[in-house]
């Protein structure tokens, strides 16, 4: 991966994009970074350009806001204290929960793949 992603190549990893016209939702970036301190892209040229840290860092704050339903001021008090760095030994711990759903969704991804591949050929027998 590169050392630093476009406020555009970010949306598009993160799945920030509107259905309809299918642009990437940078607004919703530049809200966050507002709102979380932690989040300092590197402006060049008026830029904005992201590290991959800060990439897991918003990873972890969509996963906060959007699949838990957390509030904002919920989620900034969470990575305030670090408690994702802290829980790594606990196996109920968020980042590993995190984890979980990541790796659950990425194998349900991968398996209709395979079942797709799997039934292109077959004729329809009903």
């Amino acid at each position: 991966m590169k050392k630093f992603s476009s406020i555009s190549e970010v949306s598009k990893i993160l799945n920030l994009i509107d259905p309809v016209t299918k642009k990437p939702q940078n607004y919703i970036l530049r809200y966050w970074e507002k709102e979380f301190k932690i989040i300092k892209p590197k402006k060049f040229n008026k830029i904005r350009h992201y590290s991959t840290k800060q990439i897991e860092i918003l990873k972890m704050i969509k996963y906060l806001l959007k699949m838990k339903g957390m509030t904002v001021s919920g989620a900034k008090n969470l990575l305030q204290y670090k408690i994702n760095k802290l829980d790594d030994v606990d196996r109920h711990g968020l980042n590993n929960i995190y984890l979980k759903d990541y790796f659950k969704t990425k194998s349900k991804n991968i398996l209709d793949k395979i079942n797709k591949i799997k039934n292109y050929g077959k004729k329809n027998t009903s």
